[in-house]
């Protein structure tokens, strides 16, 4: 402990000031060295120094039921920094910190099928609006999702709509995978579309708050899909 610590909890109120020998130095006693062992610890387990010289002051029960309190506090504190760690140690996972860890497995499968990020980022962007918006309806729509890039003919025309993004509108491969698609869902229904959606906005929903889920190759694609 530095002296111009012990020279602020003088200033304080929290120690008192030793007389001064004939030498000019002054003279700490045993008592003094207990009392800033008391300040000091309080004050690391973040005590503010004006409750610390009303603490000094207290009687035993009264000390030890302000130290029962404080160390409530700290157990509370360390909890929340748990909690702060694990969520950094998410952060640092990408994904799990904004997703279900379903969601996040199905995400990085996305990306070993070699999916872009940006498409992986949309998907993401849109089972945090699914769940907010609709979360009756996330079972199903990730399980369903599951069992789509699972089947070969939907993970091909998946990497190839991914793929398209960045072509020209007047692509000649477009009206190619477009016929493809169609075939293929008219093949293929969908789990979804035989119940009833809790929240029926959350395509809307998508559209206007994913600025990066269209593109005009897509806007294309989309109109020669619907015929």
């Amino acid at each position: 402990m530095t002296t111009k610590t012990i020279r602020h909890y003088h200033e304080r109120g929290l120690l008192a000031e030793p007389d001064r020998d004939s030498s000019g130095y002054r003279r700490y006693t045993a008592k003094d060295a207990l009392d800033l062992v008391k300040i000091r610890t309080l004050a690391d387990a973040g005590v503010p120094l004006a409750r610390i010289k009303d603490l000094l002051d207290a009687d035993p029960d009264a000390l030890a039921a302000a130290i029962a309190e404080i160390d409530h506090d700290l157990e509370d504190r360390i909890a929340q920094l748990g909690r702060a760690r694990e969520q950094l140690a998410r952060l640092r996972g990408g994904d799990r910190l904004f997703v279900s860890p379903e969601v996040a497995d199905y995400l990085d499968e996305l990306r070993e099928l070699g999916v872009s990020e940006r498409q992986a980022n949309l998907e993401r962007d849109g089972w945090i609006l699914m769940h907010t918006a609709s979360p009756e309806d996330m079972a199903v729509w990730l399980a369903e999702k599951r069992e789509l890039i699972a089947d070969p003919g939907f993970r091909a025309l998946y990497l190839e709509h991914d793929a398209a993004y960045d072509w020209s509108p007047d692509d000649p491969r477009l009206p190619d995978l477009a016929d493809r698609t169609r075939n293929w869902f008219a093949d293929h229904h969908s789990r979804s579309e035989t119940r009833p959606v809790h929240n029926a906005a959350i395509a809307r929903l998508a559209e206007q708050t994913q600025p990066g889920a269209s593109s005009p190759a897509w806007d294309r694609l989309a109109q020669l899909v619907a015929g």
